[in-house]
């Protein structure tokens, strides 16, 4: 048990399209590989990392976690933000670790990589497990602004009843749209749970005292959001059509979702299940939308079991 943990924590940097990006294993090269796919665009690997990536490892699993071109820890002035160029980017991986096979772990905006990876590459994924994947992005958007409206509605709160009825006038493709519905949604804790655990609470008290936490953790790279925006359209994307097909072709996907997550209603959660199945997916209790923090031994558990 104790090689477990202490097995092989290793920082590499690799070359790809002639730039380098941020890339650290967790592990031993020998166990089961999973490529962590972090939220955003414009986030990081970080809280992953900082919580989760070592304690999965622990699990017998060898973990690679980065970040992408021109995010975070891995900047780069010339960064395209295409799917094209995060895709290369994550075959840059497969061939570095030379990896047969990889589950693809996929949080957020991580999930629609894992998806159209997955479109593109299927022999060469064991797994894919979707973590709050945000696979409607309209649905999503159109979630939050029910939600916040109730909470202002409830607290008699005219101003920001105006507000929102300004952001429902805007054009939902814009990113102007997408940033002031979640800023909303971050304003009033659609993130998180109204209650953590003794373990989140353990865990994020710990995380304060991270250094890289402390230096990444709230950062955000403004360009990545601009050009996934003018370049894939990704606030209009509807995975849903993708994550059937992969199912269809026998490609194995699990999901994770939490259920105060504040950016997914219980239909979205429900249209998932209906595809993937009852049996591939755990909707967790006091969990938000970093469900890998927020019920960690669960989460753990879930991957343990389907994924072993």
């Amino acid at each position: 048990m104790k090689q477990l943990f202490t097995a092989l924590f290793c920082l590499a940097l690799f070359q790809a399209h002639a730039q380098t990006l941020y890339v650290k294993t967790y592990g031993r090269p020998k166990d089961k590989p999973v490529i962590f796919l972090h939220g955003g665009p414009g986030y990081n690997a970080v809280f992953f990392e900082a919580t989760t990536a070592a304690r999965l490892a622990g699990k017998g699993f060898f973990v690679i976690v980065y970040d992408r071109r021109g995010e975070g820890r891995s900047p780069d002035s010339t960064a395209k933000f295409t799917f094209d160029e995060a895709l290369a980017d994550i075959e840059g991986l497969y061939k570095t670790y030379q990896l047969k096979k990889a589950v693809l772990l996929g949080h957020s905006f991580g999930g629609v990589l894992a998806l159209r990876y997955a479109a593109k590459h299927a022999a060469s994924v064991d797994a894919i497990v979707l973590a709050d994947a945000l696979l409607s992005a309209q649905e999503t958007y159109r979630t939050v602004l029910a939600k916040v409206k109730d909470i202002y509605e409830q607290k008699k709160d005219s101003m920001n009843l105006r507000y929102v009825a300004m952001i429902e006038q805007m054009d939902t493709a814009g990113l102007a749209y997408n940033s002031y519905t979640l800023g909303h949604a971050m304003m009033n804790g659609l993130y998180g749970p109204v209650h953590f655990s003794e373990e989140a609470k353990a865990i994020y008290q710990e995380t304060k005292k991270d250094s890289l936490v402390k230096k990444y953790g709230s950062q955000m790279t403004r360009w990545a959001p601009i050009g996934y925006a003018e370049h894939e359209h990704y606030t209009t994307l509807n995975m849903l059509p993708e994550l059937k097909n992969l199912v269809a072709k026998k490609v194995k996907v699990y999901a994770i979702y939490g259920k105060e997550d504040g950016l997914f209603s219980e239909k979205q959660v429900a249209a998932v299940t209906e595809i993937i199945g009852q049996d591939r997916i755990d909707y967790l209790a006091g969990a938000g939308h970093n469900v890998f923090a927020d019920q960690q031994t669960s989460f753990l558990n879930d991957l343990q079991k389907w994924l072993k």
